[in-house]
């Protein structure tokens, strides 16, 4: 009793390998991608309110006091940076009514009036630190040195 021996050439086992080692490797990519993704610290937040005022109040002609807009905030945007002041991690960006909130990666940061130096504007960066699952609370005040 006999049976069938195949001959398989031997491009065929190279051509299998060169195949199988890129899908082994993608195979293990997204293994450790995505174990990485799952064990990631979960993410808090930074919440507050931009006050902007000046050390005396502008009187209009018809004597009503001036109100803030949301005009007004953008004017002030905001940055978050690493707590050495030298990267910058995301910007912020207050609503109508000054308020903002962002989702960052639990860490030591600072916040800060973008590009405050720069536009001679008065407020003192603001040293936070964020906490999974947590929310910080840091209000930033700007003194626009409006006189």
């Amino acid at each position: 009793m006999g049976g069938i021996v195949r001959s398989y050439p031997a491009h065929f086992f190279a051509v299998m390998s060169s195949c199988l080692k890129p899908l082994i490797f993608a195979c293990v990519s997204v293994v450790l991608v995505g174990s990485a993704w799952v064990n990631a610290a979960p993410e808090g937040f930074l919440e507050g309110h931009l006050k902007i005022y000046s050390p005396k109040e502008v009187e209009l002609a018809d004597a009503t006091p001036s109100k803030m807009t949301a005009q007004n905030y953008a004017q002030y945007p905001l940055i978050v940076l690493s707590r050495d002041g030298k990267k910058q991690i995301a910007p912020v960006t207050a609503d109508e009514n000054g308020n903002y909130r962002l989702a960052l990666s639990p860490g030591d940061y600072v916040l800060d009036v973008q590009d405050r130096a720069r536009r001679h504007v008065r407020a003192k960066p603001q040293p936070f630190t964020v906490v999974s699952n947590q929310t910080v609370h840091m209000d930033m005040n700007v003194d626009t040195g409006v006189r």
